[in-house]
């Protein structure tokens, strides 16, 4: 019975249910599951194959065929910006008084929305354009500082919602970006939508 089983299990089964009946599964309980199930695992593997989640989401986008072009953009979610606490300094390798730059956004293809993301990020490690084009454009963040060539250290992978996310995400994530000589450049909070999942 579902009580019994470990909570993390419990709650990707809850998660591969929601998706299927967004999905409008018209067809068995067990094929739905399976369905789901597979195309979620599909998703972890587009995602840890790429440093770059704008990436990542352009080939999965690409994969599902949900937008032709698959390009990602970004929309800058409202609200307060988020402050910075001493851990994500410590994680970025900064001091109490450095600037550190924030974007709270949301990631599409076409006019589904992927991902809602936290970035906090470093601009002293950044060149002068790429501040700017951050400041000013919907350009995503791993699309703007490529050219770094960075590499990503995943901290954390959550199936379902993480502190900082929509209640009704299906996977979060949290890593830190580093430049090829290793600085950190961004702490980023991604928060996984139904519709990675769906047809």
């Amino acid at each position: 019975m579902m009580r019994q089983m470990p909570s993390s299990i419990r709650g990707r089964l809850l998660l591969i249910l929601r998706a299927g009946i967004a999905a409008g599964c018209a067809f068995t309980l067990s094929a739905c599951i399976s369905t789901q199930s597979t195309r979620f695992d599909e998703f972890e593997n587009v995602l840890a194959s790429h440093d770059s989640a704008t990436r990542a989401l352009a080939e999965w986008c690409d994969r599902r065929d949900m937008a032709d072009p698959a390009v990602i953009r970004v929309s800058h979610a409202g609200g307060e910006a988020a402050q910075p606490t001493a851990e994500i300094r410590r994680l970025l390798e900064v001091g109490p008084d450095d600037p550190l730059g924030y974007r709270h956004v949301e990631l599409l293809c076409g006019g589904v929305v992927m991902s809602v993301a936290h970035n906090f990020y470093v601009p002293a490690r950044l060149t002068p354009a790429m501040n700017a084009q951050l400041d000013t454009t919907d350009t995503p963040f791993g699309k703007v500082v490529e050219e770094l060539n960075f590499t990503r250290e995943r901290l954390a992978a959550v199936v379902g919602a993480s502190e900082s996310c929509p209640p009704d995400t299906v996977l979060s994530h949290r890593a830190v970006l580093r430049r090829a000589d290793s600085l950190p450049i961004s702490l980023v909070i991604e928060c996984y939508t139904p519709a990675n999942l769906v047809d």
